[in-house]
């Protein structure tokens, strides 16, 4: 599974931005999706998950409101829209394809990452 992000780069604050994840695995539609983010000398943070069919979504406490995770089953991609951005916002995200076998992670595949930079 390859994962390449992309849809980072400087923003200032109160604006927004669309991560994008396209993935190169001809099974999307049976991965759970997620995003992290870490900023520098933080440790990694999970940002927000999609269930395998887009049913179902969770939040970080930090962005909830802010930030809606989707996907396009048919176009193998996963995005991030963030909106009222915030300079605490600033990190790396990472975006990873989750196998579950009988319920449980069985392998966490992970994007290279894509920098997101909020400042005036």
């Amino acid at each position: 599974v390859q994962l390449v992000e992309s849809g980072g780069g400087l923003v200032q604050p109160g604006g927004s931005l669309r991560l994008s994840c396209a993935a190169s695995v001809f099974t999307f539609r049976l991965y759970d999706m997620r995003w992290y983010r870490q900023a520098p000398g933080k440790e990694r943070e999970l940002v927000a998950t999609i269930n395998s069919v887009g049913s179902s979504t969770t939040y970080a406490d930090a962005v909830k409101g802010r930030f809606t995770i989707s996907r396009d089953n048919a176009k193998n991609t996963v995005y991030l829209q963030m909106s009222s951005l915030k300079p605490e916002d600033t990190a790396v995200f990472q975006c990873t394809a989750i196998w579950r076998r009988n319920g449980l992670i069985a392998n966490e595949y992970w994007g290279q990452g894509t920098q997101v930079t909020v400042s005036s």
